[in-house]
């Protein structure tokens, strides 16, 4: 099962068609249930995702691989070694576990800073203990490599991929990191809900590519095939990805994308990939 279990409405209301907000402890243990006996062995969290680390570690995480993100480093912290290992050990607390699978970092490039150097080597030395088994980086845009990987070993990458958001293909690194067995998990499989939503339903700011949307909905229709199974398909097609991180507010949506991850199509798929940021860079929505 390439599908791995994206957590934050765990631990807040995230997505721009999230309808139904945070997810309730109740709804996450059946979500985390329906997961485990579906063949889901990967959970993705954050310590920036809210509540979702301690809601985890009150479901229980027996079974699966916990891959969490360390937060943005401030600025004024004089011992980095300290505030990594003070991060970690107060995730761990939350998620009641004494060991994860993997720990990213959740804004790659301060590894390039002053201070990068020593952010690494604490976590290589917690991967070394045996406290984490991989150690990585979550980037929004594939150009963040360039530079990264001539200085450091990373042994995960999670990345933004879609059919609207190619880059990681396009700019070669997705076969990059494949050659050099780097382990690659993609996430924004339907580009925060954007390609789930009716086509009546998309708001006002996106209506500059409307033209896009436009042919994205008629190939569904053209092709009777759902929204959630072009979209999971599609990157799962890729054998250079590991896992696609996805996102749920429901145990019904679980369901629904677990169906569609297991009725994969042979297609030729709508060319709708675009290079406009504006679109492609979620964090760009709220100037539209």
């Amino acid at each position: 099962m390439k599908l791995a279990l994206g957590t934050v409405q765990f631990g807040m209301p995230y997505g721009i068609a999230n309808q139904s907000g945070q997810v309730s402890r109740e709804d996450a243990k059946g979500i985390i249930s329906l997961a485990q006996i579906s063949g889901i062995d990967t959970l993705d969290t954050a310590i920036a995702y809210g509540d979702s680390e301690a809601c985890l570690g009150d479901v229980g995480l027996d079974g699966f691989k916990v891959i969490t993100k360390l937060p943005v480093m401030p600025d004024n912290v004089a011992d980095v070694s300290n505030w990594v290992h003070d991060q970690i050990n107060a995730s761990f607390q939350r998620l009641n576990v004494t060991s994860v699978y993997a720990i990213l970092l959740h804004r790659s490039q301060q590894l390039l800073d002053p201070k990068g150097k020593v952010l690494y080597q604490t976590l290589a030395q917690l991967k070394a203990e045996g406290i984490v088994q991989k150690i990585g980086v979550s980037i929004y845009a594939p150009s963040e490599l360039d530079s990264l990987m001539d200085l450091y070993p990373i042994d995960l990458v999670q990345a933004p991929f879609n059919l609207i958001d190619q880059r990681l293909k396009t700019s070669g690194w997705l076969q990059k990191l494949h050659s050099a067995r780097v382990e690659v998990h993609t996430r924004s499989a339907f580009l925060q809900g954007l390609l789930l939503m009716q086509a009546t339903t998309i708001p006002e700011k996106f209506r500059y590519w409307l033209p896009l949307f436009s042919r994205w909905h008629s190939w569904l229709l053209d092709n009777n095939i759902s929204a959630a199974q072009a979209c999971i398909g599609f990157v799962q097609a890729f054998p250079q990805i590991a896992k696609v991180v996805v996102g749920v507010e429901s145990i019904k949506q679980l369901e629904q994308l677990i169906q569609a991850a297991n009725e994969q199509p042979n297609i030729v798929w709508p060319n709708i990939n675009c290079s406009d940021e504006d679109l492609i860079n979620p964090s760009n929505w709220s100037v539209l």
